[in-house]
């Protein structure tokens, strides 16, 4: 027995009469929320239409679920389709499980489609959209605490995650879905904290690095990409849930390993400084004066001090 330990939720799903309020969809919606609005700051701060943000946000978030959950599946499937499996659970979204490569890249396409039916350049939207996308992966991570999943070994160190039996309405066990009975299962490797805390430290690098190095056309989106892969090639070694295997070692390993020797590299090839107002977004009239040097400055002390940017006439496209 521990002397402390990091309590698990009893349960993280309510219930407003027939309908289910789940702790791990609640936290993805918080961190998109989190993520558009340092987005429309960082990129009006830059030259661009922040209105665009949002018009962007509305292609990226389902084609992020999407791919995320089909990445999840597939790395997964023997959680799906095997003789005691039930493959419409591969649907069953809200139960947990999305993985960070299918969204990132189904999203990233989405939003790549939709920046060259627009005509302007990905790049900068890409840079000033990382820093929020990595916080909120740091925010879904809390869904995963909620949802007492991707944890890792028994420990016994201070800060190990209590694991409890959960049960349902019937007394059947639910991990997911049901609520605790005070048991505790196990005292685990909360893992999800471990990758909570670097997406913290690598958002706070990147506003740094952004600011320091006045990055541009992509560096910054190239960076949150290593920084990531490289907090997620160790964390993953210390998970134990059920994985596919490629030589004995996890995919997500794998995929990590090469994603963040990738990103390493295009960081190096991609070209240094970073775009004017006028290369970010030639037809909005109202841009900057700083050309984007002050945006981290201004988020970080809650004041924007670059010049707003207002919509222009017959260019607002909201689809919402």
């Amino acid at each position: 027995m521990t002397l402390a330990a990091i309590p698990s939720p009893p349960q993280g799903v309510w219930y407003l009469g027939p309908i289910p309020i789940r702790a791990y969809a609640m936290c993805i919606i918080a961190g998109i929320i989190v993520a558009v609005w340092l987005t429309r700051k960082r990129y009006a701060a830059r030259g661009g239409n922040p209105e665009l943000v949002l018009d962007a946000a509305i292609v990226a978030v389902p084609a992020g679920i999407i791919g995320g959950r089909i990445y999840h599946v597939i790395t997964d499937n023997q959680k799906y389709f095997c003789e005691t499996c039930d493959p419409i659970d591969a649907l069953k979204i809200t139960n947990g499980g999305l993985g960070i490569w299918g969204a990132v890249i189904l999203g990233g396409l989405a939003v790549a489609a939709f920046f060259k039916f627009k005509k302007l350049p990905l790049a900068p939207f890409a840079d000033a959209v990382a820093p929020g996308v990595i916080l909120a992966q740091g925010i879904g991570r809390l869904g995963n605490w909620f949802n007492q999943e991707l944890y890792g070994a028994e420990t016994t160190v201070p800060w190990g995650l209590e694991i409890y039996y959960r049960v349902d309405d019937a007394g059947r066990f639910a991990p997911v879905t049901g609520t605790s009975t005070g048991e505790i299962m196990a005292v685990v490797h909360p893992t999800f904290l471990y990758e909570l805390l670097w997406n913290v430290l690598i958002f706070a690098l990147l506003l740094w690095a952004d600011k320091r190095f006045k990055l541009g056309h992509g560096r910054v989106f190239a960076l949150y990409v290593a920084g990531y892969t490289l907090g997620r090639f160790w964390i993953e070694q210390m998970r134990v849930d059920e994985a596919t295997l490629v030589g004995g070692i996890r995919i997500n390993t794998i995929v990590s390993a090469v994603v963040f020797i990738g990103a390493v590299i295009v960081f190096f090839l991609l070209k240094k400084g970073r775009e004017t107002p006028e290369e970010v977004d030639p037809n909005y009239p109202e841009t900057p004066t700083d050309g984007g040097e002050a945006e981290v400055a201004s988020v970080a002390s809650g004041k924007n001090e670059s010049k707003k940017a207002g919509p222009i006439d017959g260019e607002t496209t909201s689809t919402s």
